[in-house]
């Protein structure tokens, strides 16, 4: 068998709650179903940061993000620095190998020459930089003077003008046309269409806001946002078959966060009307280090060789992709010393248990780990700005998913012991990342 197409397709912000396949009673997302149905659906399935630019950092290198150089949300200014050249990506791992790549949409791993997509193994690369941008002129304001805002879309080291067109359609167009081109060529491609929706400003055309006229206006425009990326994902995978490479290629889509709580999430900077996603049943939301934040919804289809129509409830993590993809691709993976993320192929194709005995995470002043069913977060925030009110906090996720209870002084010992190794890996982890 030819080595496998690779389509990595990321959301920005999307709560776990979001999609049709994860519950959502509101949100109609019939391409993201159908791929569940062909593939694996992921129950457990983690980022390694409740922020953007650190879970794809990890995303694309297999390590844990203080690694990378990048533990925090980059800058939106142009040059500032991102990962650390010693951090090997996905896509330059596998150029070593014969492939063509492409990135199309959200980078934010750095603006400085040599942390851009085209510097990091990536032969094309069409769109922004930093956080967000609007979606209509591709201009960054977040953080930025208002005097002062930064246009950023750019066409490999081109800057370019788009004016008016949806940033959604034009992620989706970029990548099928990637797609129609490469159909024919004789070495495989790995392709990353990195969606900005549904994370602020809140913008969407039209025709997807007719779909959702009988919801309060906050729900109406998350869901129609949500849809533009379904019916993106959906050209993308019929673009594959129409093109007879779909049982070859690898699919896989999550959201490097859960939603935002963000005060651009709200009308006027008042709380009377939210335009939030739904993290389902669970407790926070992006920047916190509960499930709200970090757990997220993941699907991974490859019909050539991963049974459909499974749901897995075994962990994995954002970081275990580039392991993952090296062996389905027949190429050398990395050991595990070399970084931090585990091959789930044996976990979705021969129904092995997770290779994961502990996945740790830490953001700002929070820690946290999960061991089995127990999850215990230290210094733990609701979101950005709400602090939860205990700093030790213990689950345990089979009996209390939405984390409301704290289980801490029925279990001292097992609390204490999970404490004690959270801050021995916090530490490590400072030390190997030099800082």
């Amino acid at each position: 068998m030819t080595k496998p197409n690779i389509v990595v397709i990321y959301c920005d912000d999307l709560g776990y709650g979001d999609l049709g396949c994860y519950g959502s009673d509101a949100i109609r997302t019939p391409h993201l179903d159908a791929l569940a149905r062909q593939g694996v659906r992921f129950t457990n399935w983690y980022s390694n940061s409740p922020v953007c630019s650190p879970s794809r950092a990890a995303l694309l290198t297999g390590l844990y993000p203080a690694k990378t150089g990048v533990s925090h949300i980059l800058e939106g200014k142009r040059g500032t620095a991102g990962l650390k050249p010693e951090a090997r990506t996905l896509p330059e791992r596998l150029k070593e190998f014969g492939y063509s790549t492409a990135l199309y949409g959200k980078w934010h791993l750095g603006s400085a020459e040599a942390t851009k997509p085209n510097a990091r193994g990536f032969d094309e690369y069409f769109g922004f930089q930093a956080g967000c941008v609007d979606y209509y002129s591709h201009i960054f304001y977040w953080g930025m003077p208002h005097t002062n805002p930064v246009h950023d879309l750019w066409s490999n080291g081109e800057e370019v003008w788009h004016d008016g067109e949806y940033l959604t359609h034009l992620i989706t167009d970029k990548s099928v046309d990637f797609i129609e081109r490469n159909r024919a060529a004789d070495k495989p491609f790995f392709l990353y269409a990195a969606y900005n929706a549904p994370h602020y400003p809140m913008h969407a055309p039209e025709k997807y806001m007719k779909r959702y006229k009988h919801l309060p206006r906050d729900r109406q425009l998350m869901a129609a946002m949500i849809s533009a990326v379904d019916d993106g994902v959906g050209e993308i995978v019929a673009a594959l078959k129409r093109n007879g490479i779909d049982e070859n290629t690898l699919i896989f889509f999550s959201s490097d966060n859960g939603p935002s709580s963000e005060s651009r999430n709200f009308l006027d900077g008042t709380e009377d009307v939210y335009y939030g996603g739904s993290a389902g049943i669970f407790r926070g939301h992006k920047g916190s280090l509960f499930e709200g934040g970090i757990r997220e919804p993941a699907i991974l289809v490859y019909p050539a060789a991963v049974p459909a129509d499974q749901v897995c409830e075994e962990v994995g993590m954002m970081a275990d992709i580039l392991p993952t993809v090296m062996e389905f691709a027949g190429l050398p993976v990395p050991s595990p010393g070399e970084i931090d993320g585990f091959s789930v192929a044996g976990m979705i194709t021969k129904g092995e248990k997770t290779p994961h005995q502990q996945i740790f995470w830490e953001y700002g002043s929070q820690l946290a780990v999960r061991e089995g069913k127990w999850k215990l977060v230290l210094g733990g925030k609701l979101d950005f700005d709400r602090l939860q009110p205990d700093d030790v906090h213990l689950s345990d996720l089979e009996a209390d998913p939405g984390e409301r209870v704290n289980l801490k002084d029925q279990f001292p010992e097992l609390a204490s012991r999970l404490e004690g190794e959270i801050r021995a890996w916090y530490e490590q982890l400072k030390a190997q990342a030099g800082s």
